[in-house]
């Protein structure tokens, strides 16, 4: 972690007068409490913040992973594409996000939480509905990079959020927290969908549209729940609503506890300076962090796609290998026994993701300042996309149905993301050990 404590020092200076001054040089109006006081308004943030950006999430991984589901109700014979076809797709899904996802991020910054991660969580609600009618392969192409675009910037534009609203200490359990969203609908979308996929011919319609229709009309609902009642910041806990949930001695207590704890998260302007976006763009330290996402998450991206059908192809039925993808290599890929390579894909799928978020914390905590930490957050989600355009092609049509080579080369990723992150750990354990040492403060590593 950044040394802190130093940061604080320089830039958080009480005046005579008893007021406090951020490190964009305005003063705050000092007010005291107690650290009863204090838990009690964390925690009410908790019940407040949290549940809207994890049912986001929620949403948001919905609308990601239904697709797989689609598969195994006859998805590319209604379309009329290939499954080499439909991974490519998959990957314009990532470069869709990867493209937007810094700007999104300068957006965030500029007009706040609310009104842009609402307005995202219903733009990529209406693409994820318009699916039902894709028609070929020119209309899957499209739809599936407009839904990357559209989506674009939400997962760093969330935990940039939290920052500014939790201390430094506070971060890491409540970025787990965030993701509880992702993997609670990994575990239920095939549930969910093994009851909609059921609902082929109602209305003239396959299983698979009622699906995206479905799911995509409950992430609509989502974004105006969202617009509706999130907080604008927390100096001005207000939603659009109107909707006051803390009095003016609470909301001052969250603004300068924050400020206190790290004076960078003063937001003195509504602009990303271009100094920090450089910062963020030339930091050296985000290469192993970049690294290991990329080759960590390959597999988990090409998991999260295929789960049912390597589920179907252990011998399980199409529709019921959703179900047990969700309720859930290389050396089992000959192995006759379908319970067992269940197991296993079942035990890689949940531990192939998890270290996500807590690798999204380090780089929070490390950044400078809070425009760089928005474009850090940018990158470190960029890299996961750029693993599902390499995952959505471990998984090939002439590779199947063992899919030696796929599992091979995941093999060959998980190792690498090994190493990655060994490579992380020391260089934060030798750089800010030695800030720390020149501080004077104890360093725990």
């Amino acid at each position: 972690m950044a040394d802190q404590s130093e940061k604080n020092e320089k830039t958080l200076e009480r005046s005579a007068d008893g007021e406090l001054s951020g490190s964009d040089g305005a003063e705050i109006d000092f007010v005291e409490w107690t650290e009863d006081e204090e838990n009690r308004l964390v925690r009410k943030l908790d019940f407040l913040l949290m549940p809207l950006l994890v049912l986001g999430f929620f949403a948001l991984q919905l609308d990601r992973g239904n697709i797989g589901n689609a598969l195994t109700d006859n998805f590319f014979k209604d379309v009329g594409i290939t499954q080499n076809q439909f991974n490519v797709g998959q990957q314009l899904l990532s470069l869709g996000i990867i493209l937007l996802e810094i700007p999104s991020n300068l957006i965030l910054y500029r007009i706040g939480p609310t009104i842009w991660i609402g307005g995202q969580i219903i733009a990529w609600g209406l693409v994820a509905t318009c699916q039902a009618f894709q028609k070929g392969l020119p209309a899957y192409m499209v739809t599936r990079l407009l839904l990357g675009l559209c989506e674009a910037g939400f997962i760093p534009a969330c935990l940039f959020t939290m920052t500014r609203w939790y201390k430094s200490n506070e971060t890491s359990k409540r970025f787990s927290w965030f993701f509880i969203g992702n993997t609670v609908a990994s575990a239920m979308t095939g549930i969910i969908a093994y009851g909609i996929l059921h609902m082929r011919g109602v209305a003239g319609l396959a299983g698979w549209q009622w699906l995206f229709i479905l799911e995509g009309i409950f992430t609509i609902l989502v974004g105006f729940a969202f617009l509706a009642v999130f907080p604008e910041s927390a100096s001005h806990p207000v939603s659009l609503l109107k909707l006051r949930y803390f009095s003016e001695r609470e909301s001052r207590i969250l603004h300068q506890r924050v400020l206190k704890d790290d004076p960078t998260k003063a937001q003195a302007s509504r602009n990303v300076k271009w100094a920090e976006i450089k910062g963020a763009l030339t930091n050296w330290r985000l290469i192993p962090h970049i690294g290991f996402t990329i080759v960590g998450l390959a597999p988990a991206s090409a998991f999260g796609s295929y789960a049912p059908t390597l589920v179907a192809g252990f011998g399980f039925e199409k529709l019921r290998s959703n179900a047990l993808s969700s309720i859930a290599n290389r050396a089992l890929v000959h192995s006759t026994d379908a319970n067992l390579r269940y197991a296993i894909l079942t035990i890689s799928i949940a531990v192939s993701w998890p270290w996500h978020a807590v690798n999204g914390s380090w780089l929070a905590l490390n950044a400078k300042s809070a425009g760089e930490r928005s474009v850090t957050l940018a990158i470190h989600i960029m890299s996961a996309n750029c693993a599902g355009i390499v995952g959505k092609q471990l998984f090939r049509s002439e590779d199947s149905p063992l899919y030696v080579n796929g599992f091979t080369i995941i093999v060959g990723l998980t190792s690498a993301a090994v190493v990655l992150s060994g490579l992380a750990n020391l260089q934060y354990f030798l750089l800010n050990g030695r800030k720390f040492a020149r501080s004077g403060l104890q360093y725990t590593y």
